[in-house]
């Protein structure tokens, strides 16, 4: 997706978590896989209007630091950090290019971010540079678009968004639009590498312990809509979680 795509979102962006597959699906999930951060140091790439580094700020991290490329995006995250205090930095960079940090976080997180990568070497880059910011032993957590999404499969409509492949295909996989149902709706370009990609480029970075998390319904969400209505998302669910260990 391009920096201007994200510009165009802004602080819109921060709607998607209220739509029933990031609310009950992807942040719970997400929240979940990377536990305990109570006095650690949380470096958030990708970190949009700082979602995750406010809620991981609130559960107790001791230093929170959001970089995403896009400057609208880091405006609107910076919106809420003056409307709201919570300590949490944030700068405008490119994951590819990330500077060398002043010294190394205990955690990393990805969410919606190695898919960006225009080819192999980009997201090898990527993965190197997080690698490069992590201390030994760090974590990293990703959430990406699952590689084996069924794109002829239920829509997901009633969960808020929609996956549709573009019918292009770039070095990393297919590439893919996101419609995120809000009013007016909201749809982004990214691609969906292949599983092998993704785990080549965190090794070749120094990875290990490379582990795949399936994305699982919060039992809040059970308990709104009942375990039928989330029988198509989690037959074809579109969201997959990775963990590694530098």
């Amino acid at each position: 997706m391009s920096v201007q795509q994200y510009d165009e979102i802004g602080e819109a962006f921060e709607g998607f978590k209220a739509l029933p597959l990031a609310r009950y699906g992807e942040v719970p999930s997400f929240l979940a896989m990377v536990g305990d951060v109570r006095g650690k140091s949380v470096l958030d790439l990708a970190s949009g209007t700082g979602f995750y580094s406010r809620e991981l700020k609130r559960r107790g991290a001791a230093e929170v630091f959001g970089v995403d490329i896009s400057g609208e995006m880091v405006a609107a995250a910076r919106a809420f950090e003056d409307a709201d205090p919570l300590g949490v930095r944030y700068e405008v960079g490119d994951v590819a290019e990330l500077r060398p940090q002043e010294r190394p976080f205990d955690v990393a997180l990805g969410v919606q971010l190695l898919n960006y990568a225009p080819d192999i070497a980009a997201m090898e880059r990527m993965c190197h540079n997080v690698r490069r910011s992590l201390k030994p032993g760090g974590a990293f957590f990703v959430l990406a678009q699952t590689p084996e999404y069924r794109y002829d499969g239920p829509s997901l409509a009633k969960y808020g968004f929609l996956c549709e492949a573009t019918g292009e295909e770039i070095e990393t996989g297919p590439r893919v639009r996101i419609t995120a149902l809000l009013d007016p709706p909201i749809s982004f370009i990214g691609a969906c590498p292949r599983r092998e990609v993704y785990e080549q480029a965190l090794r070749a970075a120094g990875f290990s312990e490379v582990t795949w998390v399936p994305l699982e319904v919060s039992d809040a969400g059970l308990r709104a809509f009942g375990t039928e209505f989330w029988a198509d998302l989690l037959a074809n669910p579109p969201l997959v979680m990775l963990r590694c260990r530098a």
